[in-house]
């Protein structure tokens, strides 16, 4: 458990650069798909940071596991904690594609608050 949030955090991050270093070549060009202010640059950005927040996410998980050692509801926060990583990003590069596709935000949401959540109760037991 503690090794598949560790790689996640880690592959995250480097998803994170290599999406930052693509997207990064088109940002000297202020009219690219509509202007630094249009919705498919921000959620694109939004991806992109993305990755590197729910990486570090990972990792402060493993740290906490590795430090207070196996809590009840570790394993069902570890699952949710990598499906969050893999969805947000996805969820904000469709949102930047089509619009309408917003609302499936909920998912890596709910989601990542799940993974608090049963964090936080399984501490707390």
């Amino acid at each position: 458990m503690l090794a598949l949030n560790l790689w996640t955090g880690w592959v995250g991050i480097l998803a994170g650069m290599l999406s930052g270093a693509a997207i990064g070549l088109f940002f000297h060009d202020e009219r690219w798909l509509g202007g630094y202010g249009s919705w498919p640059r921000r959620l694109l950005r939004l991806g992109h940071v993305s990755f590197f927040g729910i990486a570090f996410l990972n990792i402060a998980f493993a740290a906490t596991l590795h430090v207070v050692g196996e809590i009840p509801g570790a394993r069902v926060a570890s699952w949710l904690l990598v499906a969050g990583a893999v969805l947000m990003p996805a969820v904000c590069y469709l949102a930047a594609w089509r619009k309408v596709l917003r609302h499936l935000f909920f998912a890596p949401v709910a989601s990542l608050v799940g993974a608090a959540v049963a964090l936080l109760f399984g501490v707390a037991a």
